[in-house]
């Protein structure tokens, strides 16, 4: 299955009465109820709603970063009471250029659950194409079992990444901003930097000026670049807390160059850590 999927092509789904489950990912790191308030005033019809803290993150320790990743039972568990089940196909929404979809994309595939796609241009692209929305609460689907199975992505701990920091065969990149990146502009985290070694690639580099994903070629071309003569599965991707690194890989995947490894905690858990160096700079 493809990673990204157009509207016309979900219109076209939806129409041919297939079932399938959308997942409106909408959420605002400034204002957490925002992105479920406006899921309540317009949606695309029949979307659930999953909301980046209680659903897609787990319980913080102070040290494990802004948004752990949840146990990957209990995420099941959670998927499967929104009615999801392992042969259902999932497409993942969001209004900010998939910086929130692609977190379910990956946190789906983590699980071992490979139907699911993002939607190319979130909701700017849906109602561009006329597409249909909806508002009001959605009716609930009914429960369902989704079993947990091996992981179709791979996951690094704290722990791992620091020990191969300086290894010729890793690159570390981080989807921050530059000035994030370089230290300077910190708002979210107590400490400003990156993880020695890093590259950084901008999430928002992946995509289009209509917020649409730049053609596999050109990312192709673009994350080679970035990446050198290293395989993807020598990348190992962060940004802050988890989230937008997983637009790089959901990139990645688009490219054909899938394979490269998540680092959840990012610079968020990073920055806690007493034993984690800190550079500066470009």
């Amino acid at each position: 299955m493809t990673p990204l999927i157009t509207a016309p092509a979900l219109q076209a789904l939806m129409a041919s009465g297939e079932r399938l489950l959308l997942c409106d990912c909408r959420f605002d790191l400034a204002d957490p109820a925002h992105g479920e308030a406006d899921h309540l005033a317009w949606h695309i019809p029949g979307a659930v709603y999953l909301h980046l803290d209680r659903d897609l993150s787990g319980a913080k320790t102070g040290t494990n970063g802004r948004h752990p990743l949840p146990e990957r039972d209990a995420f099941a568990r959670r998927m499967g009471e929104l009615g999801l089940n392992d042969d259902l196909p999932v497409v993942a929404y969001d209004a900010s250029g998939g910086m929130y979809a692609a977190r379910l994309w990956w946190m789906l595939r983590w699980i071992g659950h490979p139907l699911v796609q993002v939607l190319d241009g979130g909701l700017a692209a849906w109602t561009a194409a006329g597409g249909a929305l909806q508002a009001g609460p959605v009716a609930p689907n009914l429960p369902a079992s989704l079993s947990l199975r091996p992981p179709l992505q791979t996951l690094l701990a704290f722990d791992e990444v620091l020990a191969g920091l300086g290894r010729p065969d890793r690159l570390i990149v981080d989807a921050r901003a530059a000035d994030r990146f370089r230290g300077e502009n910190e708002t979210l985290d107590p400490v400003g930097g990156h993880i020695p070694g890093a590259a950084n690639r901008c999430f928002r580099d992946n995509l289009q000026p209509d917020g649409r994903f730049k053609p596999p070629a050109q990312l192709q071309a673009e994350w080679q670049a970035v990446a050198g003569a290293r395989a993807p599965a020598e990348l190992v991707q962060q940004c802050g807390s988890g989230v937008t690194a997983c637009h790089n890989l959901l990139a990645l995947a688009a490219a054909g160059l899938d394979g490269a490894a998540l680092y959840a905690g990012s610079w968020s858990e990073w920055c806690s850590r007493d034993n984690a160096p800190v550079a500066v700079g470009g």
